[in-house]
């Protein structure tokens, strides 16, 4: 491994990996407006918002089931291959499968718990460890960085809900991952953070508002904004080393917590 700051002048690389219309996209246009080459990885690389992010900001999509380790290296392998090593990736998937939403810890399925397990926590440890494997080959950039690797969490890494068991279970497996990570990778020049968002995200809509599934219209920013979810996470990849963030909380103004 090299001490040497690094000095090539090629572009920037980042990987998003679970590819949708909030966090993902709003990521997605600023890299891309930052100079980065980015690509964007989901299940389903045909989603309407991913093809329209590549004709718009000429992302890269790519398919994969990121529980999947053969997938995972995969994907990695291509972007590796296409772009170069990734410098920045995000892991942005939530998990949760539909049935599971609001079962009481006697009626939920363990077989839907295993399926929000390994969506959400064995996901975010795969894509973790080949991140870590590759920008460890990376050498230090001007900010002493080998590369930034962002996990994007909920409350219920925090705190655990009724009737919310299997997601909670989740949520803390991985924010424990990225503080194992972190303290692992940090002295070795790679930017762990650890990022839950205590807040429905209100996307922008096709009709200009920005909007929840569940949670209605945003009214007075009383949702998370993902545009603003994605400044933090291009100001978290470019912090110096001497003051790098582990983990931040986001939460609109008017969250009662």
């Amino acid at each position: 491994m090299t001490n040497t700051s690094q000095t090539s002048t090629r572009s920037e690389v980042a990987l998003i990996v679970g590819g949708g219309p909030g966090i993902s996209a709003s990521c997605a246009r600023l890299f891309r407006e930052m100079g980065m080459e980015v690509a964007i990885a989901a299940r389903n690389p045909e989603k309407s918002v991913l093809i329209e992010l590549t004709q718009s900001h000429d992302v890269h999509r790519y398919g994969c089931d990121a529980a999947n380790a053969d997938e995972v290296v995969g994907l990695f392998d291509r972007v590796t291959a296409d772009l170069g090593k990734p410098d920045l990736v995000v892991h942005n998937i939530d998990g949760r499968v539909a049935e599971v939403f609001r079962k009481g810890i006697t009626e939920v399925s363990p077989e839907l718990v295993r399926q929000t397990l390994e969506n959400s926590a064995l996901s975010a440890f795969l894509v973790g460890q080949q991140a870590a494997a590759r920008m460890l080959e990376n050498p230090l950039n001007s900010q002493g960085s080998r590369g930034t690797l962002i996990f994007t969490n909920a409350s219920a890494a925090l705190k655990g809900y009724p009737k919310s068991g299997a997601f909670a279970m989740a949520s803390h497996a991985k924010a424990g991952l990225a503080q194992s990570m972190a303290r692992e990778l940090m002295p070795e020049g790679i930017h762990v953070a650890h990022v839950p968002i205590d807040a429905a995200i209100g996307w922008t809509q096709d009709d200009g508002q920005r909007a929840h599934r569940l949670a209605g219209t945003t009214v007075d920013d009383n949702m998370a904004d993902p545009d603003r979810i994605a400044d933090v996470y291009l100001q978290l990849h470019q912090q110096h080393r001497s003051t790098w963030t582990f983990e931040v909380v986001l939460r609109p103004w008017v969250e009662n917590w």
